[in-house]
């Protein structure tokens, strides 16, 4: 038996640490063990999303609706766009690994950005795809440069827009020149995970819905800012030619029944969504004007959690995780010296902060 070649060198995915395991490993009570490091929401899930949860477990004996066609419905009409523009997936993730499936073969070239999401370079991997990494720009994507990076063996570019981890947003004339600019034959696919914590986001939706870029895909999910990360659940939105591509190498019931009637509901909770937006501003603000007191240099954050400079970060985060404190080492995205903190609630951003403080100190 032969394992694939292009799985030799492929990397894991790492990670935030569970609460359960860290307790586990060092006999912590759980209950005193707090988690900010997957970039999560601190109030969990809607009170509506909940309500639905618990209604549709009685029916958890039967398959999904294979098509969605509800939960579809109510996104193509929060969206403006239509049912056939959309595609589910079990988490952002799946969408782009249906991606892979859809257009990758050994030999292709995928662009990336330095810093970029952890599982854009190991799907290119896992199709034996080439990858070609653009320096970063102030821990930012250099559109520019990443165009530039685009040849005839370019079949994908993916860029994401706040970037996990670093928290950078692209200038909106510079996204704007970069949608238009991509080359029709390869697919650009801008990641909008962390979207519903701007202000004023660049709308490219309405490309979607004009038919005016075909080649694009905007990924969102429902992890983030809804507070459904367990159920895995997320949607691409792009050109109906695209989304029936995808849907063809999709599994099928790839979005499980409690995912589906949950983010149905998490929709309709504005009152949720504003909730944590206030939370997250506040947050940021927070952990902006203790680092400045702290000497500390960070990286300027538009999404749910910020990225910092502490030294040596693997042994920071070991020192944070024994006082029941869990954030992200950045070793595994090349930057030993930070740590990336996710915003939780105040108490937690109160005791993140004391924690770090004293894993300074030794």
């Amino acid at each position: 038996m032969k394992i694939n070649p292009f799985l030799a060198n492929l990397p894991g995915y790492q990670p935030g640490r569970p609460i359960e395991e860290v307790a586990r490993e060092l006999g912590l009570p759980a209950a005193g063990v707090i988690k900010v490091a997957s970039n999560e929401n601190p109030f969990g899930p809607s009170p509506l999303a909940l309500a639905a949860l618990q209604s549709a477990l009685a029916t958890v004996n039967f398959y999904p609706d294979g098509t969605a066609f509800y939960l579809k419905r109510k996104l193509a009409g929060k969206l403006g766009v239509e049912a056939a523009h959309l595609v589910l997936g079990n988490g952002s993730n799946e969408i782009i690994e249906l991606v892979g499936h859809a257009l990758l073969a050994p030999g292709d070239d995928v662009v990336v950005s330095q810093f970029c999401f952890a599982i854009y370079p190991i799907v290119a991997k896992l199709f034996g795809a080439n990858v070609i990494t653009v320096a970063a720009k102030n821990y930012g994507h250099d559109l520019a440069a990443m165009r530039r990076a685009v040849t005839p063996r370019t079949k994908i570019v993916f860029a994401a827009n706040p970037n996990n981890p670093t928290g950078t947003l692209a200038p909106r004339e510079e996204v704007v020149k970069f949608v238009n600019e991509i080359p029709d034959d390869v697919l650009l696919v801008m990641d909008e995970a962390y979207i519903e914590f701007l202000d004023d986001p660049l709308d490219l939706v309405s490309l979607v819905r004009l038919g005016a870029r075909p080649n694009l895909l905007l990924m969102r999910t429902f992890s983030k800012i809804y507070g459904l990360a367990g159920l895995r659940i997320g949607y691409g939105i792009g050109s109906r030619e695209l989304a029936a591509a995808l849907e063809k190498v999709r599994q099928p019931f790839n979005v499980n029944l409690l995912a589906q009637a949950s983010a149905l509901a998490a929709l309709d909770d504005v009152e949720h969504v504003r909730k944590t937006r206030r939370n997250n501003f506040a947050g940021l603000e927070f952990f902006t004007q203790a680092f400045r007191d702290l000497k500390l240099e960070f990286v300027p954050s538009h999404a749910n959690f910020i990225l910092v400079r502490v030294g040596d970060g693997r042994k920071v985060f070991e020192a944070m995780q024994r006082q029941g404190v869990i954030v992200r080492p950045m070793d595994s995205y090349q930057l030993p010296d930070w740590i990336r903190i996710s915003i939780g609630a105040p108490r937690e951003n109160e005791r993140c902060l004391e924690a770090l403080q004293r894993a300074l100190k030794k």
